[in-house]
């Protein structure tokens, strides 16, 4: 890639202010994706004549002289688990091909349609959610714009691919254990998993319906900003959307983190992570004048129940398949599913049970801290195919070990960005993430922090070689 593209902001502020029409953004969108993709497999269906449309339409609001909305023109792609009007939802799966298209956006769809955003198609992600590194073998995998040879994350690969590629400015993702977080960390982008139950999961295929997160990720955290702010919506047409009123992030970020009481991980966050992971917490908790080591409650366990309840619930949820075409599911997945399904119920039981106590503990944490870094990946990308990795001297199997540091934050339901860190030393060239944990509906905190990183230069996307 030669040159950074514009940043979502920039972009969105060229095309109102008439300096770039929507169809050019849109026509810069879709070389890229074609000059790219057949090396990074981000894209499972392209939208291109929806978007043109789109773009069209953006183009012909200003012309009349309308206020254009705060996306208006800006491409975006999201993962293929969310209804796309006349498309079949896949989730990943073969399965799922036999489906009749959808008769409607998924509600987060219509919110960026709303805000003007342009829709160039779906993207690559582990079956039904269930993996973190997006070596899909029906689709194939979505590698790591940065090496070609290793794992974009998982199970919203295809989502951070697609940003770090430079193929869109913003992407929509799911994160159940760390779906987000892990491809943003991975590839090197911008990432928001907001709290659990923030925004509407109408219309998007489910996973774990306890735990799954839907949000976006984005070029920078104006991007993230946007995208969120536009993303938000009581729906009352969705049982498990707590009925919240808007509160738009983006005129909070200038207020940095003065004032803010910052935190580090330790214990488990400092222990089961790679130097270059630590290295990368260093640097975020210098620029953020974090001093101190806090301690997250029973954050072990808290992983063993996510285990225990997303297997659970996966389980019942795929009974069918599971009984009828376990022949045509994911490989990589498929016995987890069936373990998951012959789980004693008592097993379910005790996972809820102890979480309700976990959730009361992690919040009394945010009685004397705003702001909680830690790793959001052990390691930096590994090859795609690796099996096993090793962490401090343990060996560890790969594939479930990525979400080692996201699994306890989501089970506990509190909004992370995931910031771009590049900390050298054994990662190389590669981007280890860093999660910015804040309390439950504090995603503003969250993203101030993020912005301080950014305009510290310590976070940031890189140019890409493709």
């Amino acid at each position: 890639m030669t040159g950074m593209p514009l940043r979502t902001h920039e972009l969105a502020s060229a095309i109102a202010a008439g300096q770039l029409s929507a169809a050019e953004a849109l026509g810069q969108a879709i070389a890229r994706i074609e000059a790219t993709d057949g090396r990074v497999n981000a894209f499972t269906a392209r939208t291109f004549e929806r978007a043109r449309r789109e773009a069209a339409d953006v183009d012909a609001r200003r012309a009349r002289g309308e206020r254009l909305p705060p996306l208006a023109g800006v491409p975006y792609a999201v993962k293929n688990l969310f209804d796309i009007e006349g498309e079949v939802t896949l989730a990943g799966s073969k399965i799922n091909r036999d489906d009749p298209p959808a008769r409607a956006d998924a509600v987060l769809v219509q919110r960026m349609r709303d805000a003007g955003a342009v829709l160039v198609g779906a993207l690559n992600m582990d079956e039904y959610a269930y993996g973190f590194t997006t070596e899909n073998s029906h689709q194939g995998p979505t590698r790591n714009p940065h090496d070609l040879s290793r794992s974009a994350g998982g199970s919203s690969g295809g989502s951070g691919a697609a940003i770090a590629a430079g193929q869109v400015n913003i992407t929509l993702g799911s994160d159940t254990n760390g779906s987000i977080r892990v491809p943003s960390s991975l590839c090197g982008v911008w990432g928001l998993k907001p709290t659990f139950g923030r925004l509407s999961r109408r219309g998007s295929y489910p996973f774990v319906h306890s735990i799954d997160h839907l949000g976006p990720f984005a070029d920078s955290v104006e991007g993230l900003a946007l995208s969120y702010d536009a993303l938000q919506y009581p729906d009352p047409q969705d049982p498990g959307c707590h009925a919240r009123a808007v509160q738009a992030v983006l005129p909070t970020l200038a207020q940095g983190v003065a004032g803010l009481r910052v935190g580090v991980l330790g214990g488990y966050f400092e222990d089961l992570a790679t130097a270059p992971a630590r290295a990368a917490v260093l640097a975020a908790a210098r620029a953020l004048d974090a001093r101190e080591q806090v301690l997250w409650p029973d954050a072990a366990e808290a992983r063993a129940a996510a285990f225990i309840v997303t297997a659970s619930e996966g389980g019942s949820l795929h009974l069918d398949h599971l009984r009828q075409r376990a022949d045509e599911a994911e490989p990589l997945s498929v016995d987890r599913f069936i373990a998951g399904a012959l789980q004693p119920a008592a097993w379910m039981t005790r996972a809820q049970r102890f979480r309700r106590v976990y959730r009361d503990k992690v919040n009394a944490l945010f009685a004397q801290w705003d702001v909680l870094l830690a790793p959001a990946t052990p390691i930096a990308a590994p090859v795609i195919g690796t099996e096993w990795i090793e962490i401090q001297g343990e060996r560890l199997p790969c594939r479930p070990s990525l979400g080692l540091l996201t699994q306890p934050v989501s089970f506990a339901g509190c909004p992370v960005v995931a910031a771009p860190l590049w900390p050298g030393g054994e990662a190389g060239p590669l981007p280890i993430g860093v999660q910015i944990i804040a309390a439950p509906w504090r995603e503003d905190l969250a993203l101030r922090a993020a912005h301080v990183l950014q305009a510290a230069g310590v976070a940031c996307l890189k140019e890409t070689t493709l």
